[in-house]
């Protein structure tokens, strides 16, 4: 028998916020690095855009996410958690939505296209070092010319040797991709303490779970089982960081134990829970 997921409470409108004049902030190949710092409230929303310069997301306090087109043609979407350990690049042109969880003081690196690592196209979550996170404020301060040059080089070679995490969420595209599939991922994503089977969750969208792993398959690429472990992942990271017990983190990813939690974070991770609490 399926039993029906419980609804979710409404949740509020997201404060719909203008990207502002960016004209200020625009890179260029004399000023390759510009950061631009902004305080956000809980549920600011800034609609798909895109740059002709890179990005790099990052917030000194609070927790965002950003969602971003991956490659055009392929027509695929990602979304990140993102704490303040951590960061998201967004190549240039890339369409992209960001969203404020908890209120943050978000800091935006508008990057020039001249000056992006080989190879890197589409969005990536890059780990933010202690030297970063200095280099961010202190350019941030504006200093003179000369000390601007020598602190971009160092910014630039700081995010260019920065650690790569895999804790994208991949989405199927909002208007190509199967809108059942799209609606199951995003109500994964609303409760992701629910402890529901694919059946179960395919059943709320009015699919099969054997149409439902099909969709995974040829819209993600990856099962349905791989999937939910990304969610955990990008749910409980800010979780930790934020000083929460493992096990409340556990239970707000969806899983029954503390160890079966922390044994598949260990796996993907490569460190305990616990090594990540109060980053």
């Amino acid at each position: 028998m399926i039993r029906r997921i419980p609804a979710m409470p409404a949740t509020r409108h997201p404060i719909s916020t203008p990207l502002g004049e960016t004209d200020p902030f625009t890179p260029s190949a004399a000023r390759p690095v510009r950061v631009r710092a902004r305080s956000m409230p809980t549920d600011t929303h800034f609609d798909p855009h895109r740059h002709a310069w890179a990005q790099l997301a990052y917030c000194a306090t609070g927790i965002v996410r950003v969602s971003a087109v991956q490659h055009e043609d392929a027509r695929d979407e990602v979304t990140y958690i993102v704490p303040p350990s951590r960061a998201v690049w967004i190549a240039p042109g890339a369409l992209h939505c960001i969203d404020v969880l908890k209120t943050a003081e978000f800091r935006t690196l508008y990057m020039d296209a001249s000056v992006t690592p080989p190879g890197w196209d589409g969005s990536r979550m890059l780990v933010v070092s202690p030297l970063l996170r200095e280099l961010v404020r202190a350019l941030d301060a504006g200093p003179d010319a000369a000390r601007e040059q020598l602190l971009t080089r160092l910014v630039l070679d700081e995010i260019a040797q920065a650690d790569v995490q895999a804790l994208a969420v991949p989405l199927p595209h909002a208007q190509h991709g199967d809108k059942r599939l799209r609606a199951l991922c995003d109500a994964v994503l609303r409760a992701p303490g629910e402890r529901a089977t694919l059946a179960e969750w395919a059943a709320g969208v009015g699919a099969s779970e054997r149409t439902a792993a099909r969709l995974f398959r040829d819209e993600l690429g990856m099962g349905y089982q791989q999937w939910r472990q990304q969610v955990a992942l990008a749910h409980a990271l800010p979780l930790l960081a934020g000083g929460a017990p493992v096990s409340e983190v556990a239970a707000a990813s969806g899983y029954a134990s503390d160890s079966a939690f922390s044994a598949m974070f260990k796996a993907a991770m490569g460190q305990s829970p616990r090594s990540f609490q109060g980053r």
